[in-house]
């Protein structure tokens, strides 16, 4: 009996991995196509944009420093692969005015073509405890990580659903999917990144448009760096508890999941295990995905109760260091 039910098991995931391809989308061919990145003059955003264009990509990177982006275009121009590709440098703040930004992507379109993938890079960090933070903090990063996302979406989502096809990345982070010590201005921006992906990728899955949420974690970047500076000890702690990648690393997982019009990347075990954590009611791209999320969902909870366990624990221990140290010092 027992054979019997292992053996229905194994068909049946047989079954699943030959159903799979059938309802998956069909990859996004890069060679040829215009790949607009947002926040692309350094970091994650910076290294996407080299891997696109090493796959034979036109690319149009905007950002606020002109002069960050025409270093960083002489940069990405050194790994073409035809004469024909061009790389676009807009400079502009897609936090500030919906307008601007979508007259300078209709010029882009005009010079390169229509966008067949949208990149959403740009963004910022504060850390901090939450009572020390400005309010304006709140304020900015709501601005630049969301509305930085919502209004380059906004001015290419209509041509996609005319064309039935595109791809729009939105770069959230592991901090948008676990709140942590130090981020309350940072993560609702990113969590609320995962709730417009949701709901977007409802509307134009019928249309051939795939949304990509992708979760990096600490990555080597000069954002990551300038925001280690201000890190709270706890904050510190618990983040050592994972290793940091390399922003190199990040971008080609990043760009190999949105071709393939996956709703989640992440990068790692602890991306894989988070993943399948906070999957919810999110789409899946395949039926394996789907089983997978099931048959890991309760083990990996119980891991991450042990994470969880460790970081109040971390939070808990330099708290009271805060008070002897405080008592020593009123003695």
């Amino acid at each position: 009996m027992l054979l019997l039910a292992a053996a229905f098991v194994v068909a049946f995931v047989l079954l699943l991995y030959m159903v799979s391809p059938l309802i998956s989308p069909k990859s996004l061919k890069l060679p040829g196509a215009h790949v607009v990145v947002t926040g692309g003059s350094s970091g994650i955003g910076k290294c996407i944009a080299i891997e696109c264009y090493k796959q034979g990509a036109f690319i149009t990177l905007i950002a606020r420093d002109e002069n960050k982006l025409l270093q960083t275009k002489k940069e990405i121009e050194k790994y073409s692969v035809n004469d024909k590709q061009v790389v676009l440098c807009i400079s502009v703040d897609v936090s500030k005015d919906y307008e601007q930004v979508e007259n300078v992507l209709k010029q882009a379109q005009e010079k390169l073509g229509p966008v067949d993938m949208l990149v959403n890079c740009a963004g910022t960090s504060v850390t901090g405890k939450f009572e020390d933070i400005e309010v304006n903090s709140f304020e900015r990063l709501m601005a630049v990580n969301y509305l930085g996302s919502v209004y380059p979406s906004r001015a290419v989502i209509a041509t996609m659903k005319e064309r039935r096809m595109g791809r729009i990345v939105f770069v959230s982070s592991q901090a948008g999917q676990l709140g942590l010590f130090g981020y309350t201005a940072y993560s609702p921006t990113k969590f609320a990144l995962r709730g417009l992906a949701e709901a977007l990728q409802m509307e134009v899955k019928p249309y051939n448009v795939y949304v990509t949420v992708a979760y990096p974690p600490d990555t080597d970047t000069p954002g990551f760096a300038e925001e280690s500076k201000t890190k709270p000890l706890e904050t510190k702690l618990i983040s050592e508890t994972s290793s940091v990648c390399q922003a190199e690393q990040v971008a080609r997982v990043i760009v190999k999941d949105a071709i393939q019009g996956n709703f989640n990347s992440s990068v790692g075990s602890d991306g894989y295990m988070l993943s399948i954590l906070t999957s919810g009611m999110s789409p899946v791209t395949s039926i394996t995905e789907g089983l997978q999320q099931v048959v890991c969902m309760g083990i990996f909870r119980i891991i991450g109760l042990f994470y969880l366990g460790s970081f109040d624990s971390i939070v808990r221990r330099c708290m009271m260091q805060r008070e002897k140290s405080s008592a020593d010092k009123t003695e």
